[in-house]
């Protein structure tokens, strides 16, 4: 009797060692297939989320340059007014006229050219004498 009460011990030991490998074994394969799962939420929530997130960013972006224009346009406006508030006068505006070619009525144009290299020769001249 003690003999087969130790075969059965034995028999239900490695019983119960069969049945824990494959308690382990599906411990182990459930924990294996929560991180597959995991992993798949985390790529799908990557995926969804990537466009708004690139679109939010570049978005930004243009924004900000936007803004840099406009600070930009700001200083010209404000140079603008200032060269306008100097230049109200008649003179003024006949000495602007001037500077960028405009000419009187009956008066004629002329374009000199070589102005720079005529001025170099005419120092050249003097510095030697």
């Amino acid at each position: 009797m003690a003999e087969a009460k130790e075969k059965r011990g034995r028999v239900g030991r490695a019983r119960t060692r069969v049945g824990r490998a494959r308690t382990r074994r599906a411990a182990f394969g459930r924990r294996r297939l929560r991180l597959v799962w995991l992993l798949a939420a985390v790529g799908l929530a990557v995926y969804l989320y990537y466009r708004p997130i690139a679109s939010y960013l570049d978005t930004r972006n243009q924004l900000a340059a936007e803004r840099a224009e406009v600070e930009t346009l700001r200083i010209v406006k404000a140079e603008l007014e200032l060269r306008l508030a100097t230049s109200t006068s008649l003179e003024a505006t006949q000495r602007e006229a001037r500077r960028i070619g405009y000419v009187l009525p009956g008066e004629q144009l002329f374009v000199v050219k070589g102005i720079p290299a005529w001025r170099r020769a005419q120092r050249t001249l003097r510095d030697d004498g």
